[in-house]
């Protein structure tokens, strides 16, 4: 608009330079004064609704000033929506005329060239009785109704009567026309109210933080509350730039727009200043939100120890605490179907809880996917598996652990959490203090009645006795084992069904382990030619040892291409030959057994010794009983001086007379050495040497086995 249309003389232009009335030093001070004008009367002002149409006139702008796209367009239109749902039934009740106050305020004073720092503070006067964020909303609406008429004005100007003389009044410039030239101001201007509503929206986050985990009175909210006078003055003395820069523009001529336009360093100053008092807030914010998270978690942790300490209806109140609470999504997943599921597919069921992190080896779950597979077709068998994976929250969730996680979790034919971040972190606080996970893989045994815990821990008897353990009960435990002794079959048992046939048909056989080639070839020789003179059917087959796949791999291969022995069909069943015997071991454990008073637990550790040794092993049998076992290089002079105890073989049977001369060799000097998996509380304190009975002394080996 031309400046010969003038009704009145121009305002003054504020001052560039206005020096600061506080310094970020001054911020105590000045924080007291702003605290004299703070009285509330403990009216609540509901500041979302009125915040809604504020940012719905701030898009509508934005969009005008930017030529908006579909997008932009739809956006305003929602946050329109929005506000217009919002407002219905809702009523200012005094507001507006508050709001109409304020806006006086920051137009009136400006018109002459007005003190920031004055008008800030007695717009804080006036709203002395509200909230400190109720003080912003409405600050920031004063402003944008300021704002909204001024280009409601200037976008009506060319086409309406109205706003045209409406604007030759305000001697408003054409914006429209000019918009290159004004840009850098309204940018300014924009990135000054992004700014402030983000200390708004902080600052109502703060207030509505849930008051029965956090309280005012203590850290870490009541810091973030101790610098809310300071944020609030500095917020609405930015509100008052906006408006200064809004007002300024009255009666401006197109020359001198184009002389002061580009000098916005007062806003981008002030903008600066509000994002650093904004990261500020937020830093004090995510403190808050962490203090928060700690009562929570500490709240859930205290829910799942009364849950298991109290009777309960049925298993579904534990089985919900435990794996997902909520119910707005199916949390379970079947792992080779990806099948989602619902919780209440576990009711009345014995539920195993599978826990274990992403570490686990492939066969550990094949082998109890075949124990869960051979299940399904029994109807007495009313249990579903669960995994749990538990992940370290310390560490980022990153591509790799997800690419594992997926890997596992399709090997699983049971139930599985749908993912791991969808696991309450007091659950995990919960399995690794109470039940004492830590790295091994566990099976935690729930009944189905009230869910209630019957095995802390039944993946030793799911690997030694398969659906056979089932309810998988601690009384179950018991019971197999009373009626289990030390025999080839519980050595052996789902294996290699070949063994037992041979063990039925009355053969003998021989079990042997190691990693030297050279002596297993001299044994398997020795073994097959003393088998011969003795007239006996000797059975030998090589079950490797606990470590090492790829060695045990390749001896596998020199065996068969050699025709030594028999092997077992692949390295995950030498896993399962020797993790079973492991199993039987922390089984007794479970059970209070002791070394000293089990024989079972006694020869199991000998056998564990042997794969913990670096040498060579036999074990030779004839039916069920009858068992001889020794390290190498007793076996292999058994084996020579066969001449020397042929005669006892005839008379008292092979295996009897090779126990006498194993013994007969035997001397006190000895080296066991046995490797227990690092299970912490499963670890006993004293163990006592199975051929001597003397304490074992006790060290720590830490191993990094990628084989």
């Amino acid at each position: 608009m031309a400046s010969s249309h003038s009704l009145a003389a121009r305002p003054q232009p504020v001052s560039r330079r206005e020096r600061p009335v506080f310094s970020m030093s001054d911020d105590h001070a000045m924080s007291k004064k702003i605290l004299n004008t703070h009285s509330p009367n403990g009216r609540e002002v509901d500041v979302d609704i009125i915040l809604q149409v504020i940012e719905g006139i701030f898009q509508h702008i934005h969009g005008a000033l930017q030529d908006s796209t579909d997008r932009e367009s739809m956006e305003t239109s929602k946050l329109e929506e929005n506000a217009s749902f919002a407002f219905d039934g809702f009523h200012l009740e005094g507001l507006a005329y508050i709001m109409h106050k304020v806006s006086c305020q920051l137009t009136c004073k400006f018109s002459g060239g007005g003190d920031a720092h004055a008008t800030t503070m007695e717009i804080l006067g006036m709203l002395s009785s509200y909230q400190w964020d109720t003080k912003l909303v409405l600050t920031l609406a004063s402003f944008s109704i300021i704002y909204g008429e001024f280009w409601l004005v200037t976008q009506k100007f060319a086409t309406h009567p109205l706003a045209k003389m409406v604007a030759l009044l305000k001697q408003l410039p054409d914006i429209i026309e000019h918009a290159a030239a004004l840009k850098s101001r309204f940018d300014a201007i924009n990135n000054l109210l992004k700014a402030i509503l983000d200390i708004t929206k902080c600052i109502i986050e703060i207030k509505r933080l849930p008051s029965q985990y956090i309280s005012e009175d203590q850290p870490p909210m009541s810091v973030a509350i101790a610098y809310f006078p300071t944020a609030v003055y500095w917020t609405i003395k930015s509100i008052v730039a906006c408006a200064s820069q809004v007002t300024s523009l009255l009666g401006m001529s197109y020359e001198f727009i184009s002389a002061t336009t580009t000098d916005t360093w007062e806003m981008s100053s002030s903008t600066h200043k509000l994002n650093n008092i904004s990261d500020h807030l937020r830093a004090e914010l995510e403190r808050c939100y962490e203090h928060i998270q700690e009562k929570k978690h500490t709240e859930y942790y205290q829910m799942l120890v009364h849950s298991f300490e109290t009777t309960q209806f049925d298993n579904m109140k534990i089985n919900k605490a435990l794996i997902y609470i909520k119910d707005d999504l199916l949390p379970l997943e079947v792992g080779t179907t990806h099948t989602r599921a619902n919780i209440d597919v576990l009711r009345r069921k014995t539920v195993l809880l599978l826990i274990s992190d992403v570490d686990i080896t492939p066969e550990e779950v094949l082998i109890l996917a075949t124990v869960y597979n051979e299940s399904r077709g029994r109807s007495e068998l009313q249990y579903e598996i669960v995994w749990l994976p538990i992940s370290d929250r310390s560490r980022e969730w990153n591509e790799g652990y997800e690419h594992k996680f997926k890997e596992l979790q399709a090997l699983m034919p049971w139930y599985t959490l749908h993912h791991p971040s969808l696991l309450e972190p007091a659950v995990i606080k919960f399995v690794k203090e109470r039940w004492h996970f830590s790295k091994k893989m566990m099976l935690v045994a729930l009944d189905p009645q009230q869910g209630k815990v019957v095995c802390q821990n039944a993946i030793h008897m799911a690997w030694i006795w398969g659906n056979l353990a089932y309810p998988f009960t601690m009384a179950k435990q018991e019971e197999l084992w009373s009626i289990e002794s030390w025999r080839l079959e519980l050595v052996v048992d789902g294996i290699d069904q070949s063994i037992i046939e041979w063990m039925t048909a009355g053969k003998y056989i021989c079990l042997y382990g190691g990693e030297d080639v050279e002596w297993i070839e001299k044994f398997t020789t020795s073994a097959k030619g003393v088998a011969h003179r003795a007239g006996i059917d000797l059975h030998m087959i090589y079950v490797g040892k606990s470590s090492n796949k790829d060695r045990v791999r390749r001896i596998n291969s020199i065996i068969r291409k050699e025709n030594l022995s028999y092997c077992l069909d692949d390295v995950m069943s030498v896993w399962y030959f020797w993790k079973r015997l492991e199993s039987m071991f922390y089984s007794k454990m479970q059970l209070g057994k002791t070394i000293k008073d089990d024989k079972i637990m006694q020869e199991v550790l000998t056998m564990l010794s042997f794969d913990g040794s670096d040498q060579g092993w036999a074990l030779i049998s004839r039916g069920s009983f009858e068992m001889a076992r020794a390290k190498s290089v007793v076996i292999t002079k058994t084996l020579d001086d066969f001449h020397v105890w042929e005669e006892d073989a005839r008379e008292k049977g092979f295996v009897l007379a090779l126990i006498d001369y194993c013994l007969h060799l035997h001397t006190p000097q000895h080296c066991n050495r046995l490797i227990l998996p690092g299970l912490d509380v499963d670890i006993p304190e004293m163990i006592t040497c199975a051929e001597c009975g003397r304490p074992m002394d006790k060290f720590f080996m830490y191993r990094c086995c990628t084989d």
